[in-house]
């Protein structure tokens, strides 16, 4: 059996039978190996080894994520255009205007494309380790991260003015509607908005003696169809054209306006918004982090683009 390996050796510089002093002097330090490994490893080929090592989890991890968000990506966009051509079956079966569902197809597709495409760049920046791919990952998510926090703040301070302007123009849409000329996509969501929620009007059903067609038939109660509380027993309506109804009486409307609804809604669901955007922003930051570590300790030396192209 041979001497065990010691655990310090010297080693020096020997140029023609000579030990070079300063080397002779220096020692290595070495650490024993794995049984049936080989030769003992060095401090700094542990490190590099480590090293390695969370570079590869850290690879694979973007690798599985991104790929995940590519195919929910790819499960929204076909969705989204499911429901855009084919409107008509989903209103029947859930109980809804085609318009509500064509704006839930659109932003749905809109939300599909963008997660697919940040998937994909994130899939194949990591496995393939693309530098310029990584970059531009870090670089939407990034962008993402920085609208988001504006939009929230601008919303947070200007509530106010933004209050006033949305109810301007719901007053608006109030007043033309009815109107063939002007009839457009906002009257129709507006229609959504208050089968929806259950409302009529901005403040009240009031508001819509605003509107032309109501002043002109004050001898009856004329409001829009979407007003109409179908809860109500004994609701006489008579459906007229461009979307109004004539009602038998003002029971069968509903008597609270809309911005009560949207503010009752939005203090029932405050907290799981906010935890939403939170965990949304979290997530964000977690993947730009990985992503500019892996791009940062990739080897500076070799260019995967020449290898791919």
């Amino acid at each position: 059996m041979g001497k065990p390996f010691p655990r310090q050796f010297t080693f020096g510089a020997h140029v023609g039978g000579r030990t070079d002093g300063a080397a002779a002097n220096a020692t290595h330090e070495c650490h024993p190996a794995p049984v049936g490994s080989g030769p003992c490893l060095s401090s700094e080929n542990r490190a590099d080894m480590a090293t390695k090592g969370c570079l590869s989890v850290t690879k694979y991890f973007l690798f599985i994520f991104n790929i995940i968000f590519f195919l929910l990506g790819s499960l929204l966009f076909g969705f989204g255009l499911w429901i855009l051509f084919d409107g008509s079956s989903f209103a029947a079966a859930l109980g809804t205007s085609i318009y509500g569902l064509k704006v839930w197809s659109y932003i749905l597709s809109g939300v599909g494309i963008i997660t697919m495409f940040i998937g994909f760049l994130g899939c194949l920046g990591s496995l393939k380790e693309i530098k310029c791919m990584l970059g531009f990952y870090f670089a939407i998510l990034f962008l993402l991260f920085v609208t988001q926090i504006t939009i929230g703040i601008i919303v947070y301070v200007q509530r106010d003015m933004l209050g006033t302007k949305v109810e301007n123009y719901v007053k608006n849409l109030i007043k033309t509607y009815g109107e063939s000329k002007t009839r457009g996509d906002g009257h129709d969501s507006w229609d959504y908005i208050q089968e929806q929620l259950h409302c009529c009007g901005w403040d009240s059903y009031i508001d819509w003696k605003l509107n032309e067609d109501v002043q002109a038939n004050a001898s009856s109660s004329l409001y829009p169809c979407s007003c109409s509380n179908t809860s109500t027993l004994g609701l006489n309506t008579t459906h007229l054209e461009n979307g109004f109804c004539s009602f038998q009486n003002d029971l069968g409307l509903f008597m609270d306006g809309c911005s009560r609804s949207v503010k009752a809604w939005l203090a029932d669901n405050i907290i799981t918004i906010v935890g939403i955007c939170l965990g949304v922003a979290l997530l964000e930051v977690c993947l730009m982090s990985l992503s500019i570590f892996l791009c940062r300790n990739m080897d500076q030396n070799y260019d995967k683009l020449v290898r791919y192209s």
